[in-house]
């Protein structure tokens, strides 16, 4: 299954949640990315079909190890990317929305040489 910017944002929220509380159920995803609760089981759904999101009888969400990868992924370029756009002057605020849009298309080549570019203590 092809995983698509929204599929990636999921799975970011779902992490970053679980960062927090490792009990995450989908009505914390629909809170935090302020989307309907049907969008939302949708959502779980698709990932869940797609090997990247397990659902226990109880509706706690979990990554598969696919899903934590891409995850950990999209999460560090958000990361990588705002502290980059705020060190240039960026505010803070659009240096983060500059990075949301920004950490799903960026190709894996240009993320790295960016990384070890202007953050070679974190290599």
């Amino acid at each position: 299954m092809a995983l698509y910017e929204s599929g990636e944002m999921y799975l970011e929220t779902i992490y970053v949640l679980s960062l927090k509380n490792p009990a995450v159920r989908a009505i914390d995803v629909s809170r935090h990315m302020g989307y309907s609760k049907p969008s939302v089981s949708r959502a779980i759904g698709l990932l869940k079909d797609g090997g990247y999101v397990d659902v226990d009888e109880n509706g706690y969400l979990t990554l598969t190890e696919e899903g934590l990868d891409i995850a950990k992924k999209t999460y560090e370029r958000h990361i990588m990317l705002s502290e980059f756009f705020a060190s240039l002057g960026v505010d803070k605020e659009i240096a983060k929305e500059d990075a949301c849009r920004i950490e799903h298309v960026i190709s894996d080549e240009t993320f790295d040489a960016l990384k070890k570019h202007f953050f070679p203590d974190d290599e």
